[in-house]
């Protein structure tokens, strides 16, 4: 086995323990920035508690790489292609996201714009970065076909972007959410499509509705059973799943 490094962005509100997320939930799990038979590295920006612990981007605050600051994501880049030591990058997990209860009434210009920002242009930038690294990981592979351990970028997007299945979930509008997450299962497609030339497998995967500070209590899943599930779905990823938009559980979601 080689070394599998595996960052993820996004820790805040979404999916550190005890688990409030799944990023750092994912980290809790050994899924992030982890060397077999070696001290586990966590790289999760948004969580300064974990990344203090084992060290690989800086912080600043709460709030370490802003996927909005491109500046921010080359750095955080050039940072992660130094601690690799010429190895290449496996997996990429984009979790960052933000999420505010506006309907179509109450949506303006500035808030769509914010939302598109962080949950669509900023997966686009990630991937632009770390995108020399996911190739040398996928040419240095002796694995066939398209994996997680191989090379990937993994988007965390929801059920409220699948236009077919917006009536059912229209109960909370979230114009600005539902919007930029449309537009980030069809960059998945489109990356898919584009980087799975290069044995760079890409998909899309809704974690549920999670009781989170962006799910809140309402929500029908706990951290743990997501994050469990989302576990069980990696491994078995491959290139039938490619540009696809997948449940917790593995089933497909229509667009």
């Amino acid at each position: 086995m080689g070394i599998f490094w595996r960052p993820t962005t996004g820790c805040l509100s979404g999916i550190c323990p005890p688990p409030r997320n799944v990023a750092a939930a994912l980290c809790h799990h050994g899924v992030v920035c982890r060397a077999p038979r070696a001290p586990r590295r966590f790289w999760v920006p948004g969580c300064s508690g974990l990344v203090a612990q084992h060290p690989l981007v800086p912080t600043r605050g709460r709030d370490s790489t802003d996927v909005a600051n491109p500046s921010a994501i080359v750095s955080a880049a050039k940072i992660v292609e130094g601690k690799l030591n010429g190895a290449g990058l496996n997996l990429l997990i984009n979790n960052a996201g933000i999420f505010t209860p506006v309907s179509l009434e109450t949506v303006d210009s500035e808030e769509m714009i914010r939302a598109y920002k962080t949950n669509a242009v900023g997966p686009l930038l990630m991937a632009q970065a770390f995108l020399p690294l996911l190739k040398k990981a996928a040419q240095d592979s002796r694995e066939e076909g398209l994996s997680c351990n191989k090379a990937a970028i993994i988007n965390i997007s929801t059920l409220l972007g699948s236009i077919e299945r917006t009536p059912e979930s229209y109960f909370k509008p979230v114009i600005s959410y539902r919007c930029s997450k449309a537009a980030l299962n069809m960059l998945t497609r489109c990356q898919a499509l584009t980087y799975g030339k290069a044995g760079i497998l890409c998909v899309a995967l809704h974690p549920g509705w999670v009781k989170t500070d962006m799910g809140t209590q309402e929500a029908d899943l706990t951290v743990d059973t997501s994050v469990q599930g989302l576990l069980s779905v990696l491994p078995i990823l491959s290139e039938k799943h490619s540009g696809m938009l997948l449940n917790w559980k593995g089933k497909t979601i229509p667009w």
